[in-house]
């Protein structure tokens, strides 16, 4: 199954705590944050093309640590909707990939499991079981508990045919309907099921300097 991968590294950093871009962080194997995100689909031979959506503050530094032909570059927007709309607009695949940069303990494994749901799904998505006890809360008190058996946590990559996201991101656009992910705004704008593939490898992303394994 060949795929493109969009990248989405165009965030701020903003509740990393660190002065340095937590995607150009130096994890302890002495790789950066985003060279790690990027490594499974560098080595996928099904990855025929990545399209980081970055900004100004790390495209120089990708630009000139390119490690394949594949990859190219485009700047994001202000929310990351915006910039996964940039990206998709790159896309030479059928089917695309889209995965976090700041998500980089993704494992083949993981990687292996989506791209097989893929072969039978128009869309399918890495997700982590609750654990927790959910809370509903209301101005500090709780309402309800919710069922955790029904619920799990999305992760990247999410996959889906290419057309069908860009034409949902269209709508999404017109309305002005901001997606936290791409699975949302399939869930609205189509009828189309999204299959859950469980991640069996811790894959959480870095949102604060804690976050580094």
């Amino acid at each position: 199954m060949k795929y493109t991968a969009v990248i989405v590294a165009a965030g701020k950093s903003e509740r990393f705590g660190s002065a340095v871009n937590k995607l150009l962080y130096k994890l302890s194997d002495g790789s950066l944050v985003i060279d790690k995100a990027l490594e499974p689909f560098r080595e996928d031979k099904d990855c025929t093309q990545i399209v980081l959506v970055t900004n100004p503050e790390t495209i120089d530094y990708l630009a000139k640590n390119r490690a394949t032909g594949k990859e190219m570059y485009c700047l994001g927007g202000k929310t990351r909707s915006d910039s996964v709309f940039n990206g998709l607009k790159a896309v030479k695949e059928k089917i695309v990939l889209v995965h976090d940069g700041a998500r980089c303990y993704l494992k083949n494994e993981d990687l292996n499991n989506l791209k097989k749901a893929m072969k039978t799904e128009r869309a399918a998505i890495l997700t982590k079981p609750i654990v927790d006890t959910i809370k509903v809360v209301s101005e500090g008190y709780i309402v309800k508990t919710i069922d955790r058996n029904m619920l799990n946590g999305a992760q990247t990559p999410q996959a889906f045919y290419a057309d069908e996201l860009m034409d949902c991101y269209k709508k999404a656009r017109k309305e002005g309907f901001i997606p936290t992910d791409e699975a949302s705004v399939i869930e609205k704008y189509s009828d189309i099921k999204i299959r859950c593939v469980i991640s069996k490898n811790y894959n959480e992303k870095i949102t604060t300097i804690d976050d580094i394994k």
